[in-house]
């Protein structure tokens, strides 16, 4: 049996993410939201007495469903506190001041300073769209099959590139640069499944990346600190995200309980 005093949630569009203290240690949990029924079991198991601290899209959903008294905490506070508690847990070398951006179904993106936090945009594209569309293009419909794929694809296959914009000349940019998303998917017989969801995470990744920088560049900071459950495993998109560093000057940070620093906000 269970002796949790206090349980954060946060129950976002597609995963159910949950962090608790046992005997001094932090615990996090996901469920899927299609499978809410296996969370329920796992919360009876616990005291009623187990306070749970709700977030996300659905914490208002699940607070009418379970036995245990519920409070809500809002979203994006509990995002950046928890954000801000594994950045001094796992000892990254971040400023005060910095660019989150988290990476759920969809993505929203915050200025974070010592002691406040301002949300400066959001987009649709998020792991929604890895799931969606990812879909469509190979018929798989696991997020781990849908990376696994990504990261034995080459996206130049499907992508057109500036370099072949202009080839056979040489490109007045860099020629490795993508020109058009999915440009030459319907042209190239080469190209196949995996390098299709190659292409998908690149311009995920891309979108991502440059709405980002934007908000770096406004603000005036260089750290941008990425997080949430789309990260999760899923080493295409983090090099995506990685790979524009030196010629853009920014420095990404990831976090190993990224994923988790809603619930791990509303917890604590």
């Amino acid at each position: 049996m269970y002796r949790v005093g206090k349980i954060g949630i946060d129950a976002g569009g597609s995963l159910t993410k949950v962090a608790y203290h046992e005997q001094g240690k932090l615990h996090v949990k996901t469920y899927p939201n299609d499978n809410m029924k296996e969370l329920i079991q796992w919360l009876q198991m616990i005291s009623p007495n187990t306070q749970l601290h709700l977030t996300g899209g659905k914490s208002g959903y699940l607070k009418n469903i379970v036995k245990q008294a519920g409070t809500i905490v809002d979203e994006f506070t509990a995002l950046t506190e928890g954000t801000r508690f594994l950045l001094h847990k796992e000892k990254a070398e971040v400023n005060d001041e910095f660019i989150l951006v988290s990476v759920g179904t969809g993505t929203s993106i915050f200025h974070v300073t010592q002691d406040r936090f301002e949300r400066l945009l959001g987009s649709g594209i998020g792991g929604g769209t890895l799931m969606g569309l990812g879909k469509l293009i190979s018929g798989e419909n696991t997020f781990q099959e849908l990376v696994e794929l990504a990261n034995t694809g080459d996206h130049k296959k499907s992508d057109l590139l500036v370099r072949d914009i202009y080839a056979p000349n040489e490109p007045p940019l860099l020629g490795n640069l993508t020109a058009a998303n999915f440009g030459k998917a319907h042209l190239n017989r080469e190209a196949d499944t995996p390098d299709h969801m190659a292409a998908l995470v690149q311009f995920i990744g891309e979108t991502l990346l440059l709405l980002a920088h934007q908000a770096a560049l406004m603000k005036q900071v260089e750290q941008i600190v990425f997080v949430g459950s789309t990260l999760n495993g899923n080493i295409p998109l983090k090099k995506v995200l990685q790979s524009f560093q030196e010629m853009m000057q920014y420095e990404a940070v990831f976090l190993n309980k990224g994923a988790y620093a809603g619930a791990i906000g509303a917890l604590i």
